[in-house]
């Protein structure tokens, strides 16, 4: 607004001097609007000059996103390594348990074996046993055979005999005649022989039944000593065989539970590594950071010490003119002279505006897991132009800790990912508002909903529609105000998302 002057001409040369204390306040008011219309030309240089300093500093906050990211990514990495590592150690402990009941079966297997053994030693002892019995029989077989030879000889010589003297029988010995001493005589050997005969014949008879059943008893005693060996030797064949599969499994588990333990090994030094690389990437991120706060701290020094610089030179260079004037106008006064002109005070410019972004991309389904992960990924929750960035100053005071995309009402509202929604009621400043807990500490807020379509203890994905665009709270235009939290500190949400 222009400043306001009396409407009244000031007063005749005759006419009596105004107040010298009027004098001094409009000596002061010219000094101030002056002053102002000089302050800001040199504020906006000065600013000029700050964003120009800013473009030419070094990019730490790039190395800064460039660091977090890389972080994120060796996380995730971590997260795999000790995933591989809880596999390989369930995998080592269930193949130590298989191992474990192998070797008991390969226990058994070799008792088996060595009872096999024992049991083909006894029937070793027996076979020995039957053979100093087969000599025995062979020997009685011989015996035998020479008795049945000299038996044979008998009976051929009493035939023989028999045959010489003629086929003689009882009854002609008594009809012939002879002496009576002598029949008798005669008589007593023809029984004789007769008798020796038939003993003979009888033992013989014996001898060759004894000679055909030692015969068969040797026959069957060997088949029977045959038929256990082959059966034993069969017996202990296949537990020889089973045992060394069951040495060949036992080997193989081990070399499996060797090469995991190799392999888990390595992967607890690539833990170690990357805990490591996780834990320094972590301390250059705080030192980087610290290093920016710093930075911004004396660049905020700095240009509050060059403002207040040019403010007080500004204040003085406006003093001094406004003493000028007023003392000009003062001596017009005295001679009778019309006033100066009043010099045109030059209007504060306006702060520039930052460049508007466009977001055209909204919430699709995103994957489960760490939300720190989906840095970079993410997108806002609903299309539209971004204004009123983060940490830009606000015009009641203080700075934005999320950013306002405005939007046509109605529009609808997405989550940028999964979690469980924590508030959805009515904030004064907010009007309808959101919160979702993500997990480990990182939340996003939605205000401003001219409707929430979902209520506390709800689980949502990443791209459900969770309210609709709006004005609520008082805000003066359609929009969604949107803020993303970790700890409860707000994080920058445009280093979070990609706009499209």
């Amino acid at each position: 607004m222009s400043p306001h002057f009396p409407s009244a001409p000031f007063p005749a040369p005759s006419s009596p001097r105004p107040p010298h204390g009027w004098s001094r306040l409009a000596a002061c008011c010219l000094m101030l609007i002056w002053g102002l219309g000089a302050i800001q030309p040199a504020l906006a240089a000065k600013e000029k000059e700050r964003s120009h300093k800013e473009k030419d500093s070094p990019p730490e906050k790039t190395a800064i996103r460039s660091a977090q990211k890389q972080m994120n990514q060796k996380q995730g990495d971590l997260q795999d390594v000790r995933g591989k590592l809880t596999h390989l150690r369930k995998e080592v402990a269930t193949t130590e348990k298989t191992r474990s009941d192998v070797a008991d079966q390969l226990q058994d297997v070799e008792r088996n074996i060595s009872s096999a053994t024992r049991e083909l030693r006894d029937l070793a002892d027996q076979r020995n046993s039957l053979q100093d019995k087969l000599h025995s029989l062979a020997d009685q077989s011989r015996v035998l055979s020479g008795t049945l030879d000299t038996q044979q000889n008998q009976l051929q010589k009493l035939v023989v005999r028999q045959y010489t003297r003629g086929d003689t029988d009882s009854l002609r010995l008594l009809l012939n005649g002879n002496d009576p001493n002598q029949i008798a005589r005669d008589m007593y050997y023809l029984a004789a022989v007769a008798k020796a005969r038939s003993a003979l014949m009888q033992q013989l008879g014996e001898s060759l039944k004894q000679k055909q059943d030692l015969a068969e008893e040797t026959k069957r005693q060997e088949g029977e000593l045959a038929r256990v060996e082959a059966k034993q030797k069969d017996e202990q064949a296949r537990l020889e065989s089973l045992k060394q599969q069951r040495q060949a499994t036992l080997a193989q588990l081990s070399d499996r539970i060797a090469d995991r333990r190799k392999q888990i090994t390595s992967l607890q030094q690539d833990e170690k590594h990357l805990s490591d690389l996780v834990a320094n990437l972590s301390k250059s991120i705080a030192e980087a950071q610290a290093r920016e706060k710093a930075r911004a701290e004396a660049a905020a020094r700095a240009r509050a010490k060059a403002e207040a610089a040019a403010r007080a030179k500004a204040e003085a260079e406006a003093k001094a003119a406004a003493r000028a004037q007023a003392l000009a106008r003062e001596k017009a006064a005295k001679a009778g002279k019309p006033l100066p002109p009043q010099k045109p005070i030059p209007r504060p410019a306006p702060p520039p505006r930052e460049p508007e972004l466009q977001n055209e991309k909204i919430p699709e389904a995103v994957p489960s897991g760490a939300f720190a992960r989906l840095k970079g990924s993410l997108h806002l929750p609903v299309r539209g132009a971004v204004s009123n960035r983060f940490g830009s100053k606000r015009g009641e005071g203080g700075s934005w800790k999320g950013v306002f995309v405005r939007a046509g009402a109605g529009s609808e509202v997405r989550a940028v990912a999964g979690g469980r929604v924590a508030f959805a009621d009515w904030m004064r400043g907010f009007g309808n508002l959101l919160i979702i807990d993500h997990g480990d500490g990182y939340m996003t807020i939605y205000g401003n909903n001219e409707s929430l379509y979902k209520k506390a203890g709800d689980t949502v994905k990443g791209g459900d529609v969770i309210g609709a665009v709006g004005s609520s709270g008082g805000n003066g235009e359609s929009g969604l105000y949107f803020e993303l939290r970790r700890q409860g500190q707000p994080l920058d949400p445009l280093q979070w998302v990609g706009l499209k």
